[in-house]
């Protein structure tokens, strides 16, 4: 008994070992191979297909960039705005103090 299971846990293994073989994670290297179904050029795999993953990686890195630059840019932006909003608030409040400690002012004289 324990023979026969030694000798099926080894024949998991080994199927385990070629299941991991025949899956690639190369981009590039054909249908279901990490590549996808992205035209003819992908499926088939080869040179032809890592040429054309590499290039879509390339452009979507560049588009990625572009877009944290967008990001950075609009933020930067708005904290511009909210600055100046606070620096409105700020001197509103000075207005308001002013206006406070002449009421104050005026109403200990009477």
């Amino acid at each position: 008994m324990a023979l026969r299971l030694y000798g099926l846990k080894s024949l998991t293994r080994n199927f385990q070992l070629i299941g991991c073989r025949m899956m690639s994670n190369d981009l590039g290297g054909g249908a279901g191979k990490g590549g996808g179904t992205g035209g003819s050029i992908r499926e088939a795999g080869g040179t032809f297909g890592k040429i054309e993953a590499a290039r879509e990686e390339e452009f979507i890195r560049r588009l990625q960039k572009q877009q944290l630059q967008e990001l950075r840019r609009h933020l930067n932006v708005e904290v511009s705005i909210l600055e100046k909003e606070i620096k409105s608030h700020q001197a509103a409040i000075q207005r308001h103090k002013k206006k406070i400690s002449e009421l104050e002012g005026k109403t200990d004289s009477d």
